[in-house]
């Protein structure tokens, strides 16, 4: 075979092999979103084989006569805002202690990455139960009145609730990610550091840290882009109440779609919080990423 020839048949063996994974992936996603779009110009309840097209109309009725969308997006600005700080900031702390040399890291280290295994779901019918009859209990045999509170019930505390029960859920996951990152940490720069005389705050904000930036980068990313899209946990524990005050944007998707039966406003909003979700991560990428160049 001559060389011509066998380069055909070099491209023809790729390109059978690539093939398969080419249509799973145009399945799976780009014809799915080819077919949001068009949905997103439409008016149709999902039922209906001829939707009504109608333009422009959903995404102008979302950004200026939607006052649940917009209160949902607040919500979500809230809560991504508030659960990207804390379960960063708890999480570089208990890495800080289980990189130690406790006797118990491995059992411990265990423990906290459980709860990331099981499904936000049940996590959240877990919690809901605790805090309706577990609490209660708690509060008859202690006398404390924090048990007594309505944590499902209140706006405020309900919010704190799916906040505290996502953290709790998922800081194993992150947990993970900041150890890897400081066992990357040379000893030698750590020698170097207490040989000059740097105390353990000193050693952790001019040596330590700066050397997490790739794993911070990871960890935000993961984070930003799990807050912004809650739903299960909004939806096994609060269900959206009381009164919609924790609605994020996806519950008022699911909300609109499936219960209302407005497929294609659905799927406009459905399309806008794509568009936003690409937009703030591609700038966080590229502002850490700048950043851990500089360091």
């Amino acid at each position: 075979m001559n060389k011509l020839g066998r380069r055909m048949a070099d491209k023809v063996e790729f390109g059978l092999f690539t093939l398969p994974v080419l249509i799973c992936v145009a399945v799976a996603f780009y014809i799915p979103f080819v077919l949001t779009v068009r949905y997103s110009l439409t008016k149709w309840n999902g039922i209906s084989k001829h939707p009504k097209f109608i333009g422009l109309d959903n995404f102008k009725q979302i950004f200026t006569g939607d006052a649940n969308f917009s209160h949902a997006a607040w919500f979500t600005v809230k809560y991504a805002v508030l659960y990207i700080v804390l379960i960063n900031v708890l999480a570089i702390l208990l890495a800080l202690v289980l990189d130690s040399k406790l006797k118990s890291k491995t059992f411990l280290r265990a423990a906290f990455f459980i709860p990331y295994i099981l499904s936000l779901v049940i996590v959240g019918f877990i919690w809901k139960f605790i805090f309706m009859q577990g609490f209660e209990s708690l509060g008859h045999s202690t006398g404390w009145s924090i048990f007594g509170w309505s944590w499902l019930g209140e706006p405020g505390l309900a919010f704190v609730s799916v906040l505290g029960v996502s953290i709790w859920q998922s800081i194993g996951f992150y947990l993970v990610i900041y150890i890897a990152g400081l066992q990357s940490v040379p000893d030698d720069l750590k020698e170097a550091a207490v040989v000059d005389g740097a105390g353990p705050v000193r050693r952790f904000f001019s040596v330590t840290l700066p050397l997490l930036a790739p794993s911070i980068t990871i960890a935000v990313f993961m984070a930003l882009t799990n807050s912004i899209k809650v739903f299960d946990v909004i939806l096994s524990l609060t269900g959206g109440g009381p009164g919609g005050t924790t609605y994020s944007v996806a519950y008022d998707i699911y909300r609109d779609t499936f219960q209302n039966n407005l497929y294609g406003y659905g799927t406009a909003k459905a399309l806008v919080l794509f568009v936003a979700v690409l937009i703030i991560t591609i700038v966080q990428l590229t502002i850490f990423k700048r950043r851990e160049v500089e360091g």
